[in-house]
């Protein structure tokens, strides 16, 4: 009965494992790569109070012999601070005990917090099981009564093995620099930290060196998981550098700092901005002064006069997005207004505005020239490698200067673009040897001025070797190194377990458990932090073969093989082989590694068998057995052969090889070495399907890039074999190399350059094509000499090209298959400048103010300047004259120029005529043309005006016309006297053959100023005396409600009610009804003081009916009803009862 007992509660003791086991099982197929499922059992563990199962309880129940076993820091007090306690004594004495035979009683283990079912394993503390009932009721009664989450350590990588289950804090989330704006709606700020871990890792929060008391400051923060919330964050308590502490029973892991700052930007001071008066043709200068603001980078706009009319950055306009300041090289006459500067944070989502800055330019008679001066500068500027970085460079100067880059002892980097008119040069991607001094250049026809300043291109540090993590045997030597670059070089530092340690390398020459830990290497610069962590975990164990067996292995005959032998144990074990019964030794074929794997060189059918690995160290000894069956050779039976083919043709490279029957074989195709794939290029590669022993490759359309060696590689599980040959592709040539110009003029410019590859078929000819800046990168063939450049030529000269002009220039070849591609462009020549050929057109003009000959014309394009410095020699004479005045206009794109001369009289008959002139001379002159000084200025004023007011929004004007004969027309102005401004008022031009006008668009019962002016080419006279008009109140905004439509034989009677309108609205004089037919939009007009009215009826018509009532401020809102036929209908929707009626109706019909 006693041994029935103990039988029946080991069976379900037994069965209660099993049952545990599969469900991990089926768990670990969806566990993490690293973690084992294989394996003879599987493990058991059931989670027990200490209370119940600990230390002190186990010697009670366990016998006094343990196995022997691996061993890790976890069996250590002194490994780790805050782990559990260490197993009891007697479980881990007797460390030299030999391994459990094969057969051997399956073992119970035991932990302070778990209990465990398990086969023999290499490491953990265990005992045998004893044949005793107290015992086994013991176990019994403990797994039906502890309520423990046994899924709490299953679903976990294995990061040694089955002796040390779990692994440390490895960071998926780290903090990031966090900037919360002063104004935010949401109270809150959330610094993310996540690790993953085994066991889960717990998290602390460090602020500015400090462990963060979270219990002591519930108010402002909370942890969720690992994330710290910060909670109506204040800025002296809260602002910092915060890091996340992430830690578990192997360790603890520091992350990256990140900064925790308050953004903000300030409102711009409300004093009013001074106006800035600027001759016209001088520079100006618009100060932003931005308020305080943090973070410091800002963006800037400015607007003109109203939101939002923007100011487009062009030539001669510039907006610097380091001060804010608007720059204006050259002021005109339209840049009179009113700035303002917007300054954005992006960070905080907010701009805000200056006051207005009032811009007055002050007409001179004579515009003067300024020469170029530089007033924003680039300073000595850091940037990091990889980054974008913008130099800024704007000059005041009449004529608006240009402004060239370059880059001193160098050219300016490939990775360039010039912005904003030249005012920006940007560079992409910067690399280090982008540093260096640059310069820029504004110059325009009075003089030129130049600014150079350096940049310096450092790098953030970038890890060129550094640490990962580790196992390794105690007692044993371990290095732990880690090398950064960066600019400046990164100072190098360690942790472990989140506290600093000394030395630039971990080197450990007798590893100890305590050694094991978490271990962070941390390099740094100026421009930033990088992390490398790693676990390093030390253990010693007596040779196990349960995770890394040796293996049944497959060689070729005559080939070489390899069988592994790799056993976990510490310290290394030393190593021996035997075939069947025959011990191995090291021979001419036979080979042991000092790893010990087996080598066997030369394989022959006599090699097969069952090979042994035996292991031995100072614990324990082990061994396993696999076996070696050798297979035939694989051998090409069908090499390829070398092809030649035109470019578009097809190709055939054949391959046969033969192989051992009971192994798959596999072709694989090479081209110069580079493996092709089959299914990405399928567009050129097939592979034809003859067999499984043929592998031939069929290659489609063929290209140049298809020429080169092909190799056949025949593969099988056991060796392979490679056949090559050359593919020969005939095709157009190859690109031209090196051109470059040797001579230029200014309309030709010879060049040269180095033949390309002919692809196996002689160049037959050359073309020569160019572009430039005005031809929208389109690229035309060139006119050379000799005009037929044969193919064995390497120079020839360009013709017919356009003086002072930059050309980009490339060759194509061409051979009897076809012309190739396009050689690289030269570099960019401007040919030398010769004088204009081309004169202004459209010349004309007249008008202006008084005193004043007005000249236009179009200006000269671009392409046609020829040369520097060009400009305009404008002539002109009257009519009667016989001296030419002439007069040097110096901007290129002007197109204007106004003569003062007070001698000059009212509509005089002048004959003009305009030529372009450059640094190399002058060119011809246009056609004569004839035109009128300007008139008189008007000095009269409209007399005797008057008006009144028509409605609410309209009123109408009149006067004594001006008796000067030179009259071009009236402007009138009106704006309301209380709350407009005269600079907002509304205009209405008038013709000077009239007197009197209307004017709408007004508003109701307000009080408006009228004045009018005449006005001509030379401008406006002066204002008439100012008229009062006072606006009508407006009409009532309640239409009429239709309240009855009454049938009298031919004719309906339709009423409505009287309108009631408020105190602000003009009395009701009457009622206007207009009667039309439906869909057009005139009738007949009724007006009635009447609320009613008789309308005649039309068979078979539908009419609209509309009533409104007048008053003397207009008409009021309408009312509408539909009459058709016999019936009248009021214009209002259906209601949703009226559709569900007229619905069932249909369908009962």
């Amino acid at each position: 009965m006693r041994l029935f007992s103990h039988a029946f509660i080991c069976a379900f003791l037994i069965a209660a494992a099993r049952g545990h086991s599969s469900r991990k099982a089926a768990r670990a197929r969806t566990a993490p790569p690293s973690q084992p499922t294989g394996g003879t059992s599987g493990t058991a563990r059931l989670s027990l109070p200490l209370a119940v199962l600990g230390c002190q309880f186990l010697p009670r129940l366990l016998p006094e012999r343990p196995a022997a076993r691996c061993r890790s820091r976890c069996e250590r007090p002194s490994a780790r601070r805050n782990g559990p306690p260490p197993c009891p004594p007697l479980l881990c004495a007797h460390q030299a005990r030999p391994p459990r035979k094969e057969n051997q009683a399956v073992p119970l283990m035991f932990h302070p917090l778990s209990v465990e079912l398990k086969p023999l394993p290499s490491g953990g503390c265990h005992v045998d099981i004893m044949p005793n009932l107290s015992l086994l009721l013991c176990l019994l009664l403990l797994l039906f009564g502890s309520p423990a989450d046994t899924s709490a350590h299953e679903e976990q990588p294995d990061f040694f093995g089955d002796e040390a289950a779990g692994y440390g804090p490895i960071f998926e989330e780290q903090p990031v620099d966090t900037i919360y704006p002063e104004e935010s709606p949401e109270d809150k700020i959330t610094m993310i930290c996540r690790a993953r871990a085994s066991p889960p890792a717990t998290y602390k929060w460090i602020l500015d060196g400090a462990e963060i008391d979270l219990s002591a400051d519930r108010k402002h923060y909370a942890l969720s998981e690992g994330n710290l919330v910060i909670s109506e964050p204040v800025k002296n308590k809260h602002e910092g550098r915060y890091s996340c502490l992430a830690g578990n029973t192997h360790g603890t892991v520091v992350s990256r700092e990140a900064s925790v700052q308050f953004g903000y930007l300030d409102l711009f001071s409300s004093e009013e901005r001074e106006s800035v008066y600027v001759k016209e043709g001088q520079g100006a200068v618009l100060l932003c002064a931005p308020p305080p603001h943090h973070p410091a980078d800002l963006s800037f706009r400015w607007i003109l006069n109203e939101f939002p009319t923007f100011i487009p950055p062009d030539k001669r306009r510039f907006i610097s997005q380091i001060t804010g300041n608007l720059y204006i090289s050259k002021v005109e006459a339209s840049d009179s207004g009113n700035y303002s500067c917007i300054a954005s944070s992006a960070s905080i989502s907010k701009s805000v505005f200056s006051n207005y800055i009032p811009l007055v330019p002050l007409t001179e008679r004579a515009i003067r020239k300024y020469p170029a001066d530089l007033n924003v500068k680039f300073p000595d500027t850091t940037t990091l490698a990889g980054h974008n970085i913008t130099l800024e460079c704007f000059a005041l100067g009449n004529p608006v200067p240009e402004i060239r880059w370059r880059k001193l002892n160098g050219e300016l980097p490939p990775n360039h673009e010039v912005r904003m008119a030249g005012a920006h040069l940007h560079l992409y991607n910067v690399r280090s040897e982008d540093s260096g001094s640059y310069q820029c250049e504004a110059a325009n026809s009075k003089g030129k001025d130049y600014h150079s300043a350096h940049l310096s291109v450092e790098a953030f540090p970038e890890w060129v070797e550094h640490i990962s993590s580790a196992e390794r045997d105690l007692g044993s030597a371990y290095t732990m190194s880690c090398l950064a670059r960066g600019k400046p070089k990164p100072r190098i530092r360690w942790l472990k377990n989140g506290e600093p340690l000394d030395g630039k390398e971990m080197v450990f020459r007798n590893l100890t458990f305590e050694d094991s830990g978490m271990y962070q290497c941390i390099a740094e610069n100026p421009h930033g932090v990088i992390f490398a962590n790693a676990e390093l975990r030390v253990f010693d164990c007596a040779p196990t073969f349960e995770r890394n067996p040796v293996k049944h292995v497959l060689a070729p005959r005559n080939g070489r093989v390899v069988m592994e032998c790799r056993p976990k144990a510490a310290p290394k074990p030393k190593v021996s082989w035997s075939k069947d019964t025959e011990l191995l030794s090291n021979s001419s074929r036979m080979f042991i590694w000092e790893d010990g794997s087996l080598e066997i060189l030369n394989v022959t059918r006599t090699d097969e068998g069952r090979y042994t690995c035996f292991a031995h160290n100072n614990l324990g000894k082990a061994n396993s057995t696999g076996s070696l069956t050798v297979t035939d050779s694989t051998k090409i039976t069908l090499a390829p052969s070398n092809a030649d083919v035109k470019v578009g043709e097809n190709a055939r490279m054949q391959c046969g090889a033969s192989h051992d029957s009971s192994l798959d074989i596999a072709f694989i195709w090479s081209l110069d070495g580079r493996v092709i794939d089959l299914d990405k290029d399928a567009q050129h590669y097939e592979r034809t399907l003859n067999g499984s022993s043929d592998g031939e490759l069929l290659i489609k359309n063929a290209q140049l890039k298809h020429a080169g060696i092909y190799s056949c590689t025949a593969q099988t599980p056991v060796d392979n074999v490679t056949s090559s040959a050359s593919l020969v592709v005939r095709g157009p040539p190859g690109a031209p190399a090196g051109l470059r110009v040797t001579d230029k003029s200014n309309k030709n410019v010879t060049l040269q350059w180095s033949r390309g590859a002919d692809n196996h078929s002689p160049i037959s000819k050359y073309t020569i094509q160019y572009r430039d800046g005005f031809s929208r990168d389109v690229w035309k063939n060139a006119a050379t000499s000799p005009a037929d450049i044969e193919g064995n030529a390497e120079t020839a000269t360009v013709v017919d090209l356009v003086p002072w002009t930059e050309y980009e220039f490339r060759v194509i070849a061409t051979n009897t298959l076809g012309t190739g591609t396009p050689s690289v462009p030269s570099l960019k020549e401007k040919t030398l400048a010769s004088s204009p050929v081309v004169a202004p057109s459209d010349v004309g003009g007249g008008g202006g103010t008084n005193r004043e000959l007005t000249i236009t014309w179009t200006p000269v394009q671009e392409q046609y300047y020829y040369g520097p410095y060009f400009g305009y020699i404008v002539a002109f004479k009257p009519r009667a004259g016989v001296e030419w005045t002439q007069v040097t206009v110096s901007d290129p794109r002007a197109g204007r120029y106004v003569h003062r001369d007070p001698s000059i009289a009212p509509a005089t008959e002048f004959v003009v005529k305009i030529q372009a002139y450059n640094s190399k001379g002058e060119g011809p002159y246009s056609l004569p043309q004839t035109i009128f000084s300007a008139q008189d200025a008007i000095t009269d004023a409209p007399g005797s005006i008057d008006g009144k007011a028509l409605s609410a929004t309209e009123a109408v004007l009149w006067w004594f016309p001006i008796s000067q004969s030179n009259i071009d027309g009236y402007q009138v102005k009106y704006w309301r006297k209380q709350e407009d401004s005269e600079g907002g008022a509304h205009k209405v031009v008038v013709s000077g053959k009239e007197n009197h006008t209307r004017v709408d668009g007004m508003k109701p019962d307000s009080l408006y100023l009228i004045e009018i002016r005449g006005y001509n080419s030379a401008g406006y006279g002066p204002a008439s005396e100012r008229l009062e008009i006072h606006t009508k109140k407006p009409p009532p905004g309640q239409a009429p409600r239709i309240i009855s439509k009454k049938l009298k034989g031919k004719s309906v009677n339709v009423a409505w009610e009287h309108v009631e309108t408020l105190a602000n609205e003009a009395p009701v004089d009457g009622y206007k009804v207009l009667y039309r037919p439906q869909g057009q939009s005139t009738g007949t007009l009724y007006m009635t003081k009447w609320r009613h009215i008789e309308l005649p009826l039309f068979e078979n018509e539908t009419y609209v009916v509309e009533v409104r009532a007048y008053t003397e401020g207009g008409d009021g809102a309408v009312s509408q009803i539909f009459i058709t036929g016999g019936s009248a209908t009021a214009a209002r929707p259906l209601s949703a009862l009226g559709l569900l009626l007229v619905a069932v109706l249909c369908l009962n019909l």
